[in-house]
């Protein structure tokens, strides 16, 4: 797996699988377990009317249509709930000054 954020950023690593036994039944069984956490993804369009109670956004590409920076980033109700991954730490915020 690559490491996406922190000082570890880039680096791939090895996700090791942890044997869990269980003594408390009569019988004995053992089961793997993996330690992530499940997430999912979406386009910035399907978030759009949503709310979110965290959320990162991927600018590893720029946004190509007017406003979608703002919407990916007006999803969530706090700043701190906010994680954005932009490699080159810029971006380009798509506006039509003929809108405005």
């Amino acid at each position: 797996a690559t490491i996406i954020t922190g000082c570890a950023q880039g680096e791939s690593t090895f996700i090791p699988r942890i044997p869990l036994l269980s003594s408390n039944y009569p019988f004995e069984f053992k089961r793997l377990q993996f330690p992530i956490k499940v997430s999912f993804a979406m386009t910035i369009n399907k978030s759009q009317g949503q709310s979110l109670k965290i959320a990162g956004i991927d600018l590893s590409d720029d946004c190509f249509t007017h406003g979608q920076f703002y919407v990916a980033c007006s999803r969530v109700s706090s700043p701190t709930s906010l994680v954005i991954l932009a490699p080159n730490r810029r971006t380009t915020n798509v506006v039509y000054k003929e809108v405005l």
